[in-house]
């Protein structure tokens, strides 16, 4: 079975579940497309009545839904929680916003005797959303709740390992009063891809996940002619410059590059620190790292999560030994992980300067990339020496300077003194390898609209 509940702590399979068939998928193309037709009149008022019921509904059952990520993919009981409310919240920033975010627009025009021109925003139709395993509820709500918004339909093709979570989503909206058939999970085969790209009744495809998938995705996309937005991989840079409170930026490096087990698009992977600060700083930084603590994720006393699966632990052990073999320094800094479950140990990586490939690498996992840098110029030359471009953060005293640092850094998003982490209100996504496009906020509702233009023009006005 493709689908498969498997508890990250335990390693044991709680259940299995079968790919949907040829004609599930189309059953469900069939009524997502029914569904929109009624949907795309739907008054935003009642949009926002759903959006804000599934809302309630999350923050009530808090404690099922954070079991249940927690169940399938091990995070600790704690980020579970936290995850569920800002997907509630992101529910309640499209009720409170959409319409405003997708008001029509009144164009400046040269001669406005010629012409009084409006840009207006219409949903699409059906958008294939393609979502990973790290964030079982808030990548799927950061899609459904602007597209849905919107007036589009939503179909869902989840993380195999999250077949439960995945059916929660949809039965969350069923329960909120969403209309049959607007957004509807499916386990589908890696053959349904094409099929449901290629359905003219399909607008485009979202995707958050490996460059890899990205590019296969985004390929069939384009050969469908099919718009498609791609959230991929991320490397961020954490610089923390030499007038940086150097207590306090170990203190977000740490949690910064260990949450979610180290496994985020946006994690703190590559600290930068200034020379004058940089043994201080390391000194702290495995302190802070030595204290995490590994075990079962449902007690409130663990910090540090096992990684998503066993292959998760493999590939990344894999991964470290290549880094070595390129002449990357690599030494364990927190404490012993149990043998019971898919821990990995934390380890911090060095010697990465120079043509050692594996500093362009992303190390989904508590695997600590650390360089020094002679200067502020020598940070954005190494901050900016990757092929990843999702986020990054940058710690000084001086807002202004960090300001400046941030506008040189070629990513999608930076924060001053403070690690990247996702919220309701700021968008999210990036340049380079990191993918294309916005979600979130209003640029997020905009990624599948039509922007069309109504031009009314006097029948005498000169052509």
């Amino acid at each position: 079975m493709a689908y498969a509940t498997t508890n990250p702590y335990t390693e044991e399979v709680l259940a299995t579940f079968p790919e949907a068939t040829d004609q599930e998928v189309q059953t469900a193309l069939s009524e997502a497309h029914a569904a929109f037709e009624k949907w795309r009149d739907t008054s935003f008022a009642e949009r926002a009545r759903i959006m804000n019921a599934a809302a309630a509904i999350l923050r009530r059952d808090i404690d099922k839904y954070a079991r249940l990520g927690t169940l399938e993919m091990g995070k600790t009981f704690a980020e579970s929680k936290a995850e569920v409310i800002l997907s509630a919240e992101i529910f309640e920033y499209y009720a409170k916003y959409s319409e405003e975010l997708l008001k029509p627009e009144s164009l400046p025009v040269a001669d406005p005797a010629t012409g009084k021109a409006t840009l207006v925003h219409e949903p699409l139709g059906i958008v294939f959303a393609v979502e990973p395993w790290n964030f079982p509820f808030y990548q799927v709500v950061r899609i459904i709740a602007p597209q849905l918004s919107a007036g589009n339909a939503v179909l869902l093709k989840h993380a195999s390992n999250l077949p439960q979570c995945a059916a929660s989503c949809e039965d969350l909206m069923i329960e909120a009063g969403l209309p049959k058939g607007l957004f509807r999970n499916l386990y589908t085969a890696r053959s349904h891809t094409a099929m449901i790209l290629e359905d003219p009744r399909v607008c485009g495809v979202a995707l958050t996940g490996s460059e890899g998938a990205g590019s296969i995705i985004a390929g069939v996309a384009g050969k469908a002619l099919k718009k498609s937005m791609m959230e991929l991989g991320g490397a961020d840079a954490f610089i923390v410059l030499d007038d940086a409170d150097v207590e306090k930026a170990v203190k977000w490096a740490v949690m910064g590059r260990h949450w979610n087990a180290g496994q985020v698009c946006v994690s703190a992977k590559r600290l930068i620190v200034a020379d004058a600060i940089y043994d201080r700083f390391l000194d702290l930084y495995k302190k802070g790292v030595a204290e995490l603590k590994a075990g079962d994720p449902m007690d409130p006393s663990t910090t540090l999560a096992p990684l998503c699966s066993r292959a998760a632990v493999e590939d990344l052990h894999r991964q470290v030994e290549e880094a070595i073999k390129h002449g990357a320094k690599v030494e364990a800094i927190g404490q012993e992980v149990p043998e019971k479950g898919t821990f990995f140990r934390p380890l911090l990586m060095t010697g990465l300067d120079g043509e050692n490939e594996a500093r362009h690498w992303e190390f989904f996992g508590p695997v600590t990339q650390l360089y020094r840098a002679k200067d502020e110029a020598d940070a954005i030359r190494i901050a900016n020496d990757s092929p990843y471009g999702l986020g990054g953060a940058v710690f000084t005293k001086d807002e202004a300077r960090g300001a400046r640092v941030a506008a040189k850094i070629h990513t999608g998003m930076v924060n001053i003194n403070h690690p990247l982490i996702p919220k309701a209100d700021l968008p999210f996504g990036g340049v380079k390898r990191s993918g294309f496009g916005r979600e979130l906020v209003g640029l997020g509702i905009k990624e599948f609209v039509n922007h069309k233009l109504i031009n009314i023009v006097d029948i005498d006005a000169p052509a």
